[in-house]
C-alpha cells in the first residue's frame, strides 16, 4: 500500500466528510477510496472512522490521526513549493493558539489582514489562556503574553505590555482610591485565574523598586474581558496588560490607580517549535505580527497619558 495515497485519502474524506465526495475531489472511485481507507486501518489497527449511511466521521484515534496527517501534508505541499521557487508565498494551514483576550481584540484582525495578503493560506486559531503545549497538541505557533517560563521552544518577543491597576469612579467614590499598592489588602480586587504570582500582586516603580501585596476580592475569572466588565462595574480593583485596559481607561470608564506603580507584563511573544527549516508561513506571520505590533502597537498610552 502506498502510505502517503493512503493518508492523502483519509484525510479528504474527513476534510469531506463522506467517501463520494472525497472521491471526487481526488478523481478516482468510490470504491477504491473506501478500500484504501480500510487497509490504512487495518495497518494500524485501529478504526479511524465511524461509518453510517449518511455520514463519516473521525473517531477519537482519527481526529488525532487526523491532525498530524494533515499538518505532514502541509508540510509537505510547502516543501515541494519551496522547491519550484514559490517558497515566497506561504500556503497549507497555520494553526496557531493565543490568549482569548488579546486573540479577539488584536491577533483575529491581524490573521485576517495576514490572509488578505496570502489567499492562499488558511489559519486555525485556537483561544485559551490555558497553557498550551504547542508540540503535543500540533501547533505551529503560540502568541502568549507575560514573564515567559523556560522552554525548548524558540521565542521572539513581537510586542510591548504593561500591567496598570484600574477602578472605576463609582468604585472610587465609595472606598476611597489606594495612594500605596500596601492599602490594596483593604479593597476589593479582581483576580485573574491564571497570573503566575496567584493571588500576589506584584509592583514596580520607576526607579525600579519591587513591592508585593496579597489581595482578595469578590471575583476571580480566567478572562481578562470579564474581569474588565467588573471593573467598569464598580466591583473591584482591577490590574491587567493595558492590551485590555487601554480603551477603557482613554474612555473614561475607568482610570489608573497607582499611577507611580505598574506591573511588569512581561511582553507579548510569538513561540514556535525549533526547526531547522523554519516554514515559510510561521516566518512571515511573525515577521507581520511584530511589524504590526512592536513599534506602536493600537493599545499603547503613549505619548505619556495622564491618569
Amino acid at each position: 500500500m502506498d502510505r502517503l495515497s493512503a493518508i492523502e485519502i483519509f484525510v479528504a474524506v474527513v476534510n469531506h466528510e463522506g467517501f463520494t465526495a472525497a472521491a471526487r475531489e481526488l478523481d478516482v472511485s468510490k470504491s477504491y477510496v473506501s478500500k484504501q481507507v480500510s487497509r490504512l486501518e487495518d495497518r494500524l489497527g485501529v478504526r479511524l472512522l465511524n461509518r453510517t449511511t449518511r455520514h463519516v466521521s473521525p473517531t477519537g484515534e482519527g481526529e488525532a490521526f487526523f491532525e498530524r496527517c494533515a499538518q505532514i501534508l502541509d508540510d509537505l505541499e510547502e516543501a515541494e513549493r519551496a522547491l519550484t521557487q514559490a517558497h515566497s508565498e506561504p500556503v497549507g494551514t497555520l494553526r496557531l493558539t493565543a490568549p482569548m483576550s488579546f486573540g479577539q481584540s488584536y491577533l483575529a484582525p491581524a490573521a485576517a489582514d495576514f490572509m488578505a495578503k496570502y489567499p492562499e493560506l488558511r489559519v486555525d486559531i485556537h483561544f485559551s489562556d490555558r497553557l498550551v503545549d504547542i508540540i503535543e497538541e500540533g501547533f505551529d505557533l503560540a502568541v502568549r503574553v507575560g514573564t515567559l517560563q523556560d522552554s525548548s521552544l524558540i521565542v521572539r518577543r513581537i510586542g510591548p505590555a504593561t500591567g496598570y491597576a484600574v477602578a472605576s469612579s463609582s468604585y472610587l467614590d465609595e472606598r476611597g482610591e489606594p495612594q500605596d499598592p500596601d492599602d490594596l489588602s483593604d479593597h476589593a480586587c479582581l483576580l485573574y485565574s491564571y497570573l503566575q504570582t496567584g493571588s500576589t500582586w506584584v509592583f514596580q516603580n520607576e526607579e525600579g523598586a519591587e513591592t508585593r501585596v496579597d489581595v482578595d476580592g469578590p471575583m476571580r475569572a480566567n478572562n481578562g474581558e470579564a474581569l474588565l466588565e467588573a471593573c467598569k462595574r464598580g466591583l473591584g480593583i482591577y490590574t491587567a496588560p493595558d492590551f485590555i485596559t487601554a480603551d477603557a481607561i482613554r474612555s473614561g470608564q475607568v482610570q489608573r490607580v497607582l499611577t507611580d506603580w505598574h506591573l511588569d507584563a512581561g511582553g507579548i511573544w510569538a513561540l514556535y517549535p525549533h526547526r531547522r527549516h523554519l516554514s515559510t508561513k510561521v516566518r512571515l506571520f511573525v515577521d507581520f505580527l511584530s511589524d504590526r505590533f512592536s513599534e506602536s502597537p493600537p493599545w499603547s498610552l503613549e505619548p505619556p497619558f495622564e491618569a
